[in-house]
């Protein structure tokens, strides 16, 4: 389910919907605006400013569908299409950085004229913009990776659209042509770093990595510790969904303790969830001269 801090979820949404529309009638602003003035950098934010929208349309319909029950089909449930939608829309921002690193350097070579006026002036607007959605999503970010996704997205439209507005008054002041593919290749590679640095949570998540937050080694220590435990094995630790750890073992009691399996269970459950967050937990026992030999500490060989 959708995390967003005490805002709930119909709010939530409504914010989301409420960017989208600004970023479309920015979007379609400054590419207009950017065709008239010359300017690369317009564009260069304007195509940035519809990887937003396109990013926030998908981040809507992830929103939605992570809130379906689990059914036949989807056993744990949708919760993971949000980690879908983060992933898209990083992908997107390397492949916009990607193209604008390659259109500003083409355009080193020959500056072209630029209508400063045009350039500040929409800049500006888009700065407002970026603004305005950044201070919706804010909130929402800290317990989603997909609407961080967006926050990052609309956080560095925001500086590209500061970046923009100096290279107006640049233009305008001492006629520095050279100065908007400049900014656009500065815009392209700040896309690049926010994108590269924030691509491997969604990517661990969808690989079934160990959550990142969970001492691994620690918790194994701790369920090895309670009397009648005497080893874990094939260890599977997994995030179901971006705040849900989860952890799949095989548990070797000692043949003594066999008939007090029920209370073991209860207390290795519980030890998980209170001291770690695991609330979901697969445990399959085994006694102790029964056990698999040879036995990998984690996954299956």
């Amino acid at each position: 389910m959708p995390h967003d801090h005490g805002i709930d979820p119909q709010s939530g949404d409504r914010r989301v919907g409420v960017a989208i529309w600004a970023n479309g009638l920015l979007t379609v602003a400054q590419i207009v605006g950017g065709i008239l003035s010359g300017s690369l950098a317009l564009i260069a934010d304007a195509i940035h400013n519809f990887s937003d929208m396109a990013s926030l349309v998908i981040a809507f319909g992830a929103r939605k569908i992570a809130r379906r029950p689990a059914d036949a089909k989807m056993t744990f449930g949708y919760g993971r299409i949000e980690i879908v939608a983060a992933l898209i829309n990083y992908t997107s921002l390397i492949i916009i950085g990607m193209y604008l690193v390659y259109e500003g350097a083409m355009r080193f070579a020959d500056p072209p004229q630029i209508e400063g006026w045009t350039v500040v002036i929409l800049g500006c607007v888009a700065l407002a913009v970026d603004t305005l959605t950044a201070m919706l999503t804010y909130s929402m970010q800290k317990g989603s990776v997909n609407i961080r996704a967006l926050f990052l997205h609309n956080l560095s439209d925001a500086l590209a659209s500061v970046a923009v507005i100096v290279g107006g008054v640049l233009i305008l002041l001492y006629d520095i042509r050279w100065v908007d593919p400049a900014i656009t290749i500065g815009i392209a590679a700040y896309i690049l770093w926010l994108a590269f640095t924030e691509i491997g949570g969604p990517i661990r998540t969808l690989m079934l990595g160990s959550p990142p937050d969970v001492d691994i080694d620690a918790v194994i220590a701790a369920i090895e510790d309670i009397d009648g435990v005497e080893e874990l094995h094939h260890a599977h630790f997994w995030q179901m969904q971006e705040h849900q750890a989860a952890l799949d073992t095989h548990v070797v009691i000692e043949d003594a303790r066999w008939d007090d399996l029920e209370t073991l269970k209860k207390k290795i459950k519980a030890r998980l969830e209170e001291e770690f967050g695991i609330s979901h937990s697969t445990l399959e026992f085994e006694r102790l001269c029964d056990k698999h030999e040879e036995a990998t500490r984690y996954g299956h060989e």
